[in-house]
C-alpha cells in the first residue's frame, strides 16, 4: 500500500505524517531522513519552505565521462535516492526550494520509477575532481520523470576545475522524462547524457551556462523538441556515437555553434530556429557523423569573432553525402550561408531568403512568408497540411 508522507511546516520543525503515525524531524536540513524512512512508492508533500542539504562525500566506483569508465572519482552529494522509487512534489518553484550544497545536488540511484517536480534546486557546491560528473540533479540506473523544476544558480566554480555544476545529467542506464523545466546560470552543461543514458527533453528553458546546453555523447540517446537554448558555448550537439532527435528547438545567442554533431553520432535536426550564435548555426564535424537536417531557419549568425567556425549559417567539415540537406531556409549569415560545401540554394527546397519573422524575438511568420507550408512534403502539421518550415510546423510544433 502507498502512503503519502506530508511535510508540514511549522516555524522551525518539519512535521512528518506517516501511515497515521507522527515524526518530528527538525529543521528542513532532515529532508534526507525523512527520503531515508520513505518506503518505496510513497509520496513526499514538500510544503514552502527552503531544505537544505548537508553534503556528504563519497567515491564512484564508475566515472561518467572519463576515457577509461573504470576510474574511481570523489564527489559529494546533498540528497539521494537510492533502491527505491518516490513521488517528491513541492508547493511551488517559488516557494519550495532545495539547497544541495553538494556536486550532486539530488542523487538518484537505482531508482525504479521515482518522480520529482514542482520546486526549485540551487545552491550547488563544486566538486574539487574534474571528472566528477556535478549537476543539480544526476541521475544514475535509475528511471526519472522531472517535471516543472527550477535549477538555477548553481554556479559555484573551483579556480583550478575547467567545469562547473550542470543541470540534469544521466549517467548509466539512465531513462529520463524532462519536462517544463528551467535550467539557468549553471556553470556547465545544461543537460548532458553520458554511456547507455536515454531522455526525452521537451518545453525547457536552458539558459546561461557553460559547455553545451544539451550534449549528447557516448552511446546515449535523446529526444528534444519544443526547447529554448541560450546562453552556452554550443547549443544542442550530438558527439560519440550517440543517436539525438532535435526538432522545432529555438537555438540562439550561444557564442560557438548553435547546432552540431561531430564523431559517429546520428542527428535529426528537423524544425528548429538557428538564430544569432557567435560563429555558426549548424555544423556537421566529423566525416563520421550523418543525419538530416530538414525544415529549419538557419539565420543571422556570426555575430563574434570566429572562434571554433567560421560565421556563417552551414559549415561541412564533415561528409556532406552522408546528411540530407533541404527545405531550409538560410538568411543574412555574416560570413555567408555556407562554407565548406557549395551554395545549396535552388537545390532540393533550400532558399537563401528573408523568412519574414513577426518581429524582434518573435519567430513566427508573417502573412507571404515563404517558410508557411514551405517545407519538405512528407513532413506534416498537426492538421494534416504540408509543414511550415521553423518552430511551428511539424508533428511536435510549437502552440
Amino acid at each position: 500500500m502507498k502512503f503519502i508522507l506530508r511535510i508540514l511546516i511549522a516555524a522551525l520543525t518539519v512535521g512528518v505524517t506517516v501511515n497515521s503515525a507522527s515524526l518530528t524531524v527538525e529543521r528542513g536540513s532532515d529532508l534526507q531522513a525523512v527520503i531515508n524512512i520513505a518506503r518505496d512508492g510513497d509520496t513526499l508533500l514538500l510544503a514552502a519552505k527552503e531544505f537544505s542539504a548537508r553534503g556528504t562525500e563519497f567515491v564512484e566506483p564508475l566515472c561518467g565521462n572519463c576515457a577509461d569508465p573504470q576510474t574511481e572519482v570523489p564527489a559529494s552529494y546533498g540528497f539521494i535516492l537510492k533502491g527505491k522509487s518516490l513521488n517528491i512534489i513541492g508547493l511551488s518553484r517559488d516557494s519550495t526550494r532545495l539547497i544541495t550544497n553538494a556536486g550532486y545536488g539530488f542523487y538518484f540511484e537505482d531508482s525504479p520509477d521515482s518522480r520529482i517536480s514542482n520546486l526549485t534546486i540551487t545552491g550547488g557546491k563544486r566538486d574539487p575532481d574534474g571528472n566528477a560528473t556535478d549537476a543539480g540533479i544526476v541521475v544514475r540506473r535509475s528511471r526519472v520523470t522531472i517535471e516543472g523544476v527550477d535549477i538555477i544558480n548553481n554556479n559555484h566554480r573551483i579556480d583550478s576545475v575547467v567545469v562547473g555544476i550542470g543541470g540534469i545529467f544521466g549517467r548509466e542506464q539512465a531513462d529520463l522524462y524532462v519536462r517544463d523545466c528551467s535550467i539557468i546560470n549553471g556553470g556547465w552543461d545544461g543537460i548532458a547524457l553520458y554511456r547507455g543514458a536515454s531522455a526525452v527533453v521537451e518545453d525547457c528553458l536552458i539558459k546561461d551556462g557553460r559547455g553545451a546546453g544539451i550534449g549528447v555523447t557516448w552511446d546515449a540517446t535523446c529526444r528534444a523538441w519544443r526547447n529554448e537554448v541560450t546562453g552556452f558555448w554550443k547549443g544542442i550537439g550530438a558527439f560519440g556515437n550517440s543517436w539525438v532527435v532535435a526538432r522545432n528547438n529555438l537555438v540562439h545567442n550561444n557564442l560557438g555553434w548553435g547546432i552540431i554533431a561531430t564523431g559517429r553520432s546520428y542527428m535529426d535536426i528537423t524544425n528548429n530556429v538557428v538564430h544569432h550564435n557567435g560563429n555558426c548555426g549548424i555544423a556537421p564535424w566529423s566525416t563520421d557523423c550523418h543525419g538530416r537536417i530538414v525544415n529549419n531557419v538557419i539565420a543571422e549568425n556570426g555575430w563574434r569573432d570566429q572562434w571554433v567556425c567560421p560565421c556563417v549559417g552551414v559549415w561541412n567539415y564533415g561528409d556532406w553525402a552522408k546528411w540530407d540537406f533541404s527545405y531550409n531556409i538560410l538568411f543574412e549569415n555574416v560570413a555567408g550561408d555556407y562554407d565548406g560545401i557549395w551554395d545549396q540554394s535552388g537545390l532540393k527546397g533550400n532558399r537563401s531568403i528573408d523568412p519574414m519573422f513577426v518581429g524582434e524575438g518573435d519567430f513566427h511568420f508573417k502573412e507571404g512568408s515563404p517558410g508557411i507550408h514551405g517545407g519538405d512534403t512528407l513532413i506534416f502539421n498537426a492538421d494534416g497540411s504540408v509543414s511550415h518550415i521553423g518552430l511551428y510546423g511539424g508533428p511536435q510544433a510549437w502552440k
